[in-house]
């Protein structure tokens, strides 16, 4: 799974899109892999657009092509792409089925998505596009909503991967094995320091009120459960981490645990439901809520994608 090599950059060409280049093009350059540059488009692209004869975008019903070849190609002259394998790919269609049509077709690790902006694939509205596409992706994908804190670095005319602090929420489901796989990796790569939230919701504190004959039992065994399986992260070695254990609402305790660390990117795992209405898969509104408010980029790792044994952890438990 990491390090990522074929990365899914999805553009719309605004410019707020292009937020996205500078990690597709860090994270390849890091792999030694390739980026996909991808377009959905409302028409027919044909296969060969880029070396169409200039006399076709001479009739009026192709000046939309000849708009959308202009794009493609100032995007791949960026200097970030200078030394990459760069392939565009222009599609018809919706945006989130083609992307997770693409993952599979192009062996896809990684899709960078902006998830703010007005519109396209940058739209800022939560259950719109963004949300679609993390939710049907098989693979994992980097939300970015500038301005943010950054892990990029520039070094001359490329982008490079530069980690502090990784942040890994979980919950100890199934559905965060693949996350806690991917952000070890992470941190060992970069050298970065791995931190774990893990968060009691606060709806636990409201059953012992209403109920206390049941309730503080069964949140004191929570409370003792969840420290003890902290606490088996520290055991063998591996990568160094810390661990966080909140209580409250969890989008809103990982995001101020990010914030006080400064951490550089939160990861997460993914347990995609089917809709109630037969329509897209959907997320939990916890991690809507974590990409709508992280003070960094988040990485949504889905739980399916889980390659090889975890790497031990130390950890140092904090208060």
């Amino acid at each position: 799974m990491y390090p990522f090599r074929n990365i899914l950059f999805p553009t719309d060409f605004t410019p707020h899109a292009r937020a996205a280049l500078k990690y597709a093009a860090a994270f390849a350059h890091q792999g030694g892999g390739r980026v996909v540059l991808f377009s959905v488009q409302s028409g027919n692209v044909p296969a060969n657009l880029l070396t169409l004869p200039e006399r076709v975008f001479a009739e009026e019903q192709n000046h939309w092509l000849l708009q959308v070849r202009t794009e493609v190609r100032n995007l791949l002259a960026d200097p970030l792409f200078d030394g990459i394998e760069v392939e565009p790919v222009i599609v018809e269609g919706e945006p989130a089925p083609e992307i997770a049509k693409a993952v599979r077709q192009y062996d896809i690790d990684l899709v960078t998505v902006v998830t703010h902006g007005r519109k396209g694939l940058s739209r800022a509205l939560w259950g719109s596009t963004a949300e679609e596409i993390i939710a049907e992706a098989p693979c994992p994908v980097l939300t970015i909503r500038p301005p943010q804190h950054d892990f990029v670095e520039h070094k001359g005319d490329r982008s490079e991967v530069r980690l502090n602090r990784v942040l890994l929420a979980t919950n100890f489901r199934p559905s965060a094995v693949a996350a806690t796989q991917v952000a070890t990796q992470l941190a060992n790569q970069a050298g970065a320091e791995l931190h774990a939230v893990y968060v009691i919701g606060d709806y636990l504190e409201q059953i012992s009120v209403m109920f206390p004959e049941g309730g503080l039992n069964a949140l004191s065994r929570l409370r003792n459960y969840v420290q003890e399986r902290m606490t088996q992260l520290s055991r063998g070695d591996g990568a160094r981490a810390v661990t966080h254990i909140a209580e409250g609402r969890p989008y809103a305790e990982i995001v101020r645990v990010a914030t006080e660390i400064d951490a550089d990117l939160i990861v997460i795992g993914t347990n995609v439901h089917a809709s109630l209405f037969g329509g897209a898969p959907v997320l939990g509104s916890e991690i809507e809520r974590v990409v709508r408010n992280a003070p960094c980029p988040v990485l949504c790792v889905p739980a399916a994608r889980v390659v090889t044994p975890l790497p031990a952890l130390v950890t140092q438990p904090v208060s």
